[in-house]
């Protein structure tokens, strides 16, 4: 007699898992800094490297940087994460933060449409925010 799978635990079902909820804390954040055209792509079918891109636009190269920043004061002051890289901060056109299991891209307008990292990934569901930022980002 077959088994049936193990079902989730109210606690489970109430807590989503940690990836998930950096990749929504980092889209929140963005969108409290003016990130404009915040995506996050579930890539769990896709790859085994990590779970979630959490990409965004920003305008300047200050707003760049403040979303980079401010994204690393939540995900490693407020939720005890650790990033485990940076590149591109001193250009400022494309800033890649890697947390592990969820990747964050900002970029400038222009490096976003060049590189198209959700067409790239197209495969990938792109997850509903509606419950977790302001719509018009």
């Amino acid at each position: 007699m077959a088994s049936s799978p193990p079902q989730e635990t109210p606690a489970e079902i109430a807590t989503p898992p940690r990836s998930l909820q950096l990749a929504l804390a980092a889209a929140r954040t963005a969108a409290d800094n003016q990130g404009r055209n915040i995506q996050v792509l579930d890539l769990r079918e896709q790859t085994p490297l990590f779970d979630y891109f959490v990409i965004a636009t920003g305008t300047s190269r200050r707003q760049l940087h403040a979303m980079s920043e401010e994204i690393d004061h939540v995900l490693e002051d407020q939720l005890h994460d650790q990033r485990l890289n940076i590149a591109g901060y001193r250009e400022s056109r494309w800033i890649v933060l890697d947390y592990g299991t969820v990747v964050i891209h900002l970029f400038d307008e222009e490096t976003r449409e060049y590189y198209n990292l959700a067409a790239l990934w197209g495969d990938a569901p792109n997850l509903d925010l509606a419950d977790v930022i302001p719509t018009g980002n």
